[in-house]
């Protein structure tokens, strides 16, 4: 992932639920460098949830995503 790529990512990761915004940041610089190109796209369509769904499923409230997000949940929730 080149430089502008990262910027826009972590650009999109900023939300305003404060508890979700430290979370994505944690896991972009935790697992960035080393996501691949389908974990990406992975994340980047969990982004297009609204903030109170994307939290619910982040913290394992909700189970309501597209089975194919699986992996990168995973990830998100052990952040």
């Amino acid at each position: 992932m080149n430089r502008a790529d990262y910027d826009r990512l972590r650009w999109r990761c900023r939300r305003g639920l404060l508890e979700l915004d430290l979370v994505l940041e944690r896991f972009l610089e935790r697992h960035a460098a080393g996501m691949t190109d389908e974990e990406l796209a992975a994340l980047a369509r969990l982004l297009d949830f609204p903030d109170t769904e994307l939290w619910e499923v982040v913290n394992g409230r909700s189970e309501r995503y597209d089975p194919r997000l699986g992996g990168i949940v995973l990830k998100l929730r052990s952040t």
